[in-house]
């Protein structure tokens, strides 16, 4: 689950600009989201598009941005079979702390990956 080549060519600069914009929105979502048991797993899905995975968080057009933001975890990821059964420990593994990092899905099209994006430093 390292970061993919063509998501840092293709996409890692045009989600960096829309995270900066909301990553104290992201972090607060993901510290309320396990501080109420919810997930120790919180993703974020970044999608050009509406897509059916987690909650809309916030859409592109309200905040000006270039991608939609999804709220989600990883409970509700293996309900849709996005991470099978069999990969879950390899998912937490991967998953870095979530104080530090947020756990991006980015969705293009036929592009799917996951990334992990460093909370900007105060």
């Amino acid at each position: 689950m390292e970061n993919d080549p063509e998501l840092n060519g293709k996409y890692l600069g045009t989600i960096s600009k829309d995270f900066v914009v909301v990553s104290e929105t992201l972090r607060e979502a993901s510290y309320q989201v396990r501080k109420r048991d919810i997930s120790k797993y919180p993703i974020f899905v970044f999608s050009r598009t509406q897509v059916p995975v987690g909650s809309n968080f916030l859409a592109k057009e309200e905040m000006a941005l270039e991608w939609n933001i999804n709220a989600s975890y990883l409970e509700d990821f293996m309900q849709r079979q996005l991470v099978l059964e069999d990969r879950v420990d390899d998912f937490k593994a991967a998953y870095k702390d979530p104080d530090e990092f947020c756990c991006l899905f980015v969705v293009d099209g036929d592009f799917q990956n996951f990334v992990f994006i460093p909370y900007p430093e105060d």
